[in-house]
């Protein structure tokens, strides 16, 4: 007997959703079709998508727990002996150490419901630090958002893209990174619409584009507010929205006014007609959308850039109107599901920690007493791996991510790994790099296996839903930590936690009267649906009936008077600027469709394995390979300031600046040589700035 389970992807931000057909009888998935009428792809995947199949069969039953011994080797124990071994050594640290000597890291990639397990197992009851890796891809996005709109709140649904007359990319490049986002741009219909890229490399979208405004590495921060500055001095700006829904306006056009058009062109490389150009376009457009993504957050000073994008949409009226807003892309499936929910840099739900009100009402949701809750944010990633180094924290447990391999400077985790007391790494495949010096590894089930609730970058609830059967010591990323939790001895305080439908019922519940309330939706109502965004909360289902909505349409703000705030911050300089010694700028970012970050999980596909190089390889710009007497697939070694080095073969093009070089982030040596930069507020990685030199093999 065949069977049809709707379930989600659980690869990138776009959560498309897909019709698995089941043999019931041999458990297999035997087709993948991508879900007509969903909202996001309607009956269209990309490759990882369809790909999700091959885990049945890539992933093994070899599903119990193991612990290694004194002389190395692992041994095979019980999911109940692994719990209690876990969670004795997790006690036994924090009583020798202090309660801040464990620690743990988890991924953009869990359920809702995971992460919010988690973060009450940890945050709440051990009362110690958990940060995830949407550290590294959306905490530039996350802050930004609540300074500029007073929370993590996205405006946008993908729709936009399709009914925008003017779509902006910066730091951005979703013809790779997010296919099924750039089907959106294709089926934009509206007469004359423009696309326009800002990257400093000729990028796959740059080539699709309109416009590609080639402008130099990290001066998209001065080209915004020099937009911006020619905006307010042409008097192009909506001055009606700036005044009855904006706060600091006159601050932000004094900030603003040194940024001067001569000042522009000797720090973006850009020709004055270029810039005149752009602001031409902003201008010009009716409906203008501006979508950043990993090429912005993924800087010294991220943050700041990400309000100016969104400065420039207060400034134009572009935010809650149709096919309008400065709109972040976000890079895992449920990034969004981890910045709310997981406990991490805002209370379970959203909130200060320090607030008492929201504390007692958590606290009543969880019927545990007000004590329990985690009294700050969570020490950050870097902090976190620094520690681990200096001795300070000594146990670690991470969920679904690798950080020997995304870790930026990488061997600086190769390092910590070594030095941990507790090292407990919970994954669907124990070959991962972050795994080889575990001391314990949790075996657990792929997504197509488990049940649980993803968050898009449109704010999309989904359903995550099982499509095959569980094989006998089967358990989710969720059990596994509800098993720890109760080995802990949490007792009352794992009541209503009991099981991933029970937690759901949880976080409805947390979230009702915030931004993101969904106290309207159901378990049952979104399983075999179209997903639904939030907010969309109990009693008020008639008014939030459409299935793509946007926020901000009223004007209204989550800030305490409900208006969103003109941002600015002075330009800073680089503080890993090129040298005579590092004359060249390694950047870095998506090698194709079908590849995924570390690559753990697209190995599983055959076609993406035959198209990709097994070893590492960069891109190299002719005049200099020329220069250097380099040729196609020539290997040359990479020295970068952070000193480390690594060996990259080189493909020649014009489509990157003599000056940089650009890597895909797929292999291992890539961040090996990204260097421990972050930005100030988000501590976000300065990925895509390592000065480098090199020399031909």
């Amino acid at each position: 007997m065949i069977k049809k389970v709707q379930s989600t992807c659980n690869f990138c931000a776009l959560d498309c959703n897909l019709d698995f057909y089941v043999d019931t009888e041999t458990n297999q998935i035997v087709k993948t079709v991508p879900t007509k009428g969903y909202p996001v792809n309607d009956g269209f995947s990309c490759i990882k998508g369809l790909s999700l199949s091959k885990q049945q069969t890539t992933v093994k039953p070899n599903n119990t727990p193991k612990i290694r011994q004194a002389d190395g080797s692992f041994k095979q124990v019980s999911w109940d002996e692994g719990f209690q071994y876990v969670a004795d050594k997790l006690k036994e640290i924090q009583a020798k150490y202090g309660r801040e000597s464990v620690a743990g890291i988890s991924t953009g990639q869990l359920t809702m419901e995971e992460f919010a397990i988690f973060g009450h197992v940890m945050r709440n009851y051990l009362h110690t630090n958990v940060d995830g890796n949407t550290r590294l891809c959306m905490a530039s996005a996350a802050v930004a958002h609540k300074g500029s709109y007073g929370f993590d709140a996205p405006g946008f649904t993908l729709n936009d893209l399709e009914i925008s007359d003017t779509i902006i990319f910066i730091g951005a490049n979703p013809v790779v990174a997010h296919p099924i986002l750039w089907g959106r741009v294709r089926n934009n219909k509206v007469p004359g619409r423009k696309i326009i890229v800002l990257d400093p490399r000729r990028s796959e979208t740059a080539m699709n584009a309109d416009y590609w405004y080639g402008l130099n590495w990290r001066s998209d921060l001065l080209l915004l507010y020099t937009l911006a500055n020619i905006l307010i001095e042409k008097d192009w700006i909506d001055h009606k929205f700036i005044e009855e829904h904006t706060n600091d306006f006159d601050k932000f056009r004094e900030g603003v006014k040194s940024y001067t058009l001569e000042r522009a062109v000797r720090g973006t490389g850009l020709s004055e007609e270029q810039i005149l150009e752009l602001a031409g376009h902003i201008h010009n457009g009716k409906k203008v959308s501006f979508w950043w993504t990993m090429g912005v957050n993924q800087g010294y000073e991220a943050v700041r850039t990400a309000q100016a994008i969104i400065d420039l949409g207060l400034l134009t009226g572009n935010i809650g109107k149709p096919g309008t807003g400065p709109n972040s892309i976000t890079g895992q499936c449920n990034a969004m599901g981890s910045r709310v929910f997981s406990n991490t840099t805002m209370l379970t739900g959203g909130g200060e920690f320090t607030n008492p009100a929201r504390r007692k009402r958590l606290a009543e949701v969880f019927g545990v007493d007000e004590s329990m809750l985690a009294e700050r944010p969570t020490d950050p990633y870097n902090k976190i791996i620094e520690d681990i180094n200096a001795g300070k924290v000594k146990g670690l447990w991470i969920l679904c991510t690798n950080p020997r391999h995304s870790w930026t400077n990488n061997e600086t985790f190769a390092s910590a790994a070594k030095k941990l007391e507790l090292f407990v790494v919970q994954d669907i495949y124990d070959t991962i790099e972050s795994a080889e010096d575990c001391t314990v590894f949790f075996p657990v089930v792929p997504g197509i296996k488990k049940a649980g609730t993803y968050i898009n970058l449109e704010r999309r609830l989904s359903a995550m839903r099982p499509v095959l059967k569980r094989e006998e010591n089967d358990i989710s990323d969720y059990e596994c930590i509800l098993g720890v939790g109760k080995a802990l001895g949490m007792g009352d305080a794992l009541k209503g936690w009991e099981d991933v439908k029970s937690c759901f019922n949880l976080m409805r519940e947390a979230s009702r009267g915030m931004p993101e309330d969904f106290t309207g939706v159901t378990w049952e109502m979104l399983e075999n649906s179209h997903g639904i965004q939030w907010p969309y909360p109990e009693g008020r289902e008639a008014e939030f009936a459409d299935e793509q909505r946007r926020l901000y349409a009223d004007g209204k703000f989550f800030t305490a008077d409900g208006k969103a705030n003109f941002i600015f911050e002075e330009v800073m300089d680089n503080p890993l600027p090129t040298s005579a010694e590092f004359p060249y700028v390694f950047n870095t970012g998506r090698g194709s469709v079908g590849q995924w970050h570390t690559q753990s999980r697209t190995k599983e596909v055959k076609f993406v394995e035959d198209v990709s190089l097994k070893t590492p390889y960069l891109f190299m710009n002719t005049e200099v390979a020329k220069e250097h007497d380099i040729h196609h697939m020539d290997r040359i070694r990479v020295y970068s300031i952070n000193g480390q080095d690594a060996v990259f073969s080189v493909k020649i093009t014009d489509n990157v600046r003599p000056g940089e070089l650009y890597a895909p982030i797929h292999y291992i040596e890539c961040n090996k040589l990204t260097p421990s930069s972050y930005d100030k507020y988000s501590r976000e990685p300065n990925y895509k700035g390592a000065p480098v030199r090199f020399e031909k093999l």
